[in-house]
């Protein structure tokens, strides 16, 4: 028995699959959903737009591995992404607050960097051990730009206050003294898939090695056929729920059609800053390679936040609380996974991690690499390349080769 069965189509069971597939290894590959890519899928609309279905997804990373192992599947082109937040008069601020930013809501004229630090000093509250988002922020921009920015945006998108969320959070969102306007300019690529996410999945999973099987819910008794599976589902769902929910928020995606010379402000993504339901829209044509067909029309995607349960246990963020509740309960899970022989827990929901898909793949390369090379050291015999006649162990039927054109 050679087969390895990969749970979820997304950038971490698809990174997973090839590199097994590489090594020799049978794979096949499940996914609960009706297409590949996981979050990633794109696909080109009615409106000759290329859009993404569950929101705009952007690669960007300074880590070569990553950029070099996904370069081997497609063109990339160079895409450096802005956004702006609409302030409750109707203007356009850059974000992540920079010095336009402070300039504009206060009507200030800062002309450098040690200004800005100067001005951030007379708004900051000096608190020695921040103990949750909204201390964080207060220490760093004041409770002025906290309330404006962060506050109802955080209440739309995670459903707390800023003083029942983690740090950690908003501490992925920089400060900027200076004019910068890109939101990733550490960032050594920023690049988006030429012909789009979803293409680039099925050139990854292009491999006589590797069986893909849509609409296909995960079943733990699938696990008898295989030497192991690489699991990216809920690590709740996998057991049931037997000791509690893990939290997800989810989104509501609005797709609407608009004249095409329709502009909300000049970036490709535009925050709502008011305490409507919407936080975000994101404009598909002003991000590089989106305009696949132009005519007078174009797509815009607002989006709207929601418990997971509210939305088809549709999950894309993990809940972390200022007070670590759900990430003890993650711990409970992640002790119960330990004993389980043969399964290994990957991705956003399987790790409970907010994690960005070039950290997915670097994840998922190391677990595998080192799965592999275990298993190599212990003198199992690998794969063998799957012949014609070969049928898969599991409960199902799979499709070597598939070929989507959805995206494409």
């Amino acid at each position: 028995m050679t087969r390895i069965l990969v749970v979820g189509c997304g950038f971490a069971g698809a990174t997973v699959a090839r590199e097994l597939a590489d090594a020799g290894w049978e794979v096949d590959m499940i996914d609960q959903r009706s297409h590949i890519a996981g979050n990633a899928f794109d696909e080109i609309d009615c409106n000759g737009i290329r859009i993404h279905r569950y929101g705009p997804h952007l690669f960007h990373t300074s880590n070569k591995r990553v950029i070099d192992w996904i370069a081997r599947f497609g063109e990339f082109v160079t895409y450096e992404h802005r956004v702006q937040a609409r302030l409750p008069d109707g203007r356009c601020v850059v974000l992540p607050i920079n010095r336009a930013t402070i300039n504009d809501v206060f009507g200030v004229t800062l002309n450098d960097s040690e200004a800005v630090r100067a001005f951030l000093l007379t708004q900051a509250v000096d608190i020695a051990h921040p103990a949750n988002a909204a201390e964080y922020l207060a220490t760093k921009v004041g409770v002025i730009l906290s309330d404006l920015f962060f506050r109802p945006y955080t209440r739309k998108m995670w459903g707390l206050d800023l003083e029942d969320l983690d740090a950690s959070v908003v501490k992925r969102i920089p400060l900027r003294y200076d004019n910068e306007d890109r939101y990733f300019p550490g960032e050594t690529y920023q690049v988006m898939p030429r012909l789009g996410y979803t293409r680039l999945f099925e050139v990854i999973l292009d491999h006589p090695c590797i069986r893909v099987c849509l609409n296909q819910s995960f079943d733990a008794s699938m696990l008898r056929g295989y030497v192991h599976c690489f699991n990216s589902m809920p690590i709740d769902a996998f057991f049931d729920y037997r000791i509690g929910r893990l939290p997800y928020r989810s989104i509501r995606f609005h797709h609407h059609t608009v004249r095409f010379d329709y502009g909300c402000g000049s970036a490709a993504t535009i925050n709502f800053t008011d305490a409507g339901p919407l936080t975000r829209e994101t404009d598909w044509t002003r991000i590089q390679g989106h305009v696949v067909r132009q005519g007078p029309s174009k797509t815009i995607t607002r989006e709207e936040p929601c418990d997971y349960s509210e939305n088809n246990h549709e999950r894309y963020y993990p809940v972390k609380t200022s007070d670590g509740r759900y990430q003890v309960l993650y711990s409970r899970y992640k002790a119960l996974a330990a004993a389980v022989a043969n399964v290994s827990f990957i991705g956003r929901c399987g790790t409970y991690q907010y994690l960005d898909m070039h950290q997915v793949i670097s994840q998922s390369l190391a677990h595998v690499s080192a799965w592999i090379d275990q298993r190599r050291s212990s003198g199992s015999v690998k794969g063998s390349p799957l012949s014609s006649s070969s049928e898969p162990s599991g409960r199902f039927a799979c499709t070597p080769n598939i070929g989507l054109s959805a995206g494409s």
